[in-house]
């Protein structure tokens, strides 16, 4: 998913000076990496209409891992750990995506 798309989808909830580093798309899903936060939208229903939308400041993340056969792996899935939540997100990625540097975004920026 382009950023630029991302950021026109999530614009009403950006605050100033945040800006979209990376958006992908996941089945029914979206996953966009902005300077601030992770943001997760979770279309629900038949039609996708009814949307929830999740917003993950970075500093709430305690921990990420990457789940697969390897290091290339071509379906990979990102579970991030959040401070309070007693199950953690996961995020099946597909062929086409590089993993790891979604998990080095991470990282970068709660490190």
């Amino acid at each position: 998913m382009s950023t630029s798309d991302a950021e026109i989808e999530i614009r009403p909830i950006l605050v100033e000076g945040e800006r979209v580093e990376h958006a992908f798309k996941l089945l029914r899903d979206q996953i966009i990496f902005t300077t601030k936060r992770v943001v997760t939208i979770d279309k629900q229903g038949i039609s996708g209409s009814k949307q929830n939308i999740r917003s993950i400041p970075y500093k709430s993340i305690k921990m990420v891992s990457k789940e697969g056969a390897g290091m290339r792996d071509l379906d990979a899935e990102l579970v991030i750990y959040i401070t309070g939540e007693p199950q953690p997100l996961k995020f099946e990625f597909k062929k086409g995506v590089d993993i790891n540097q979604v998990y080095a975004l991470i990282c970068r920026h709660i490190l």
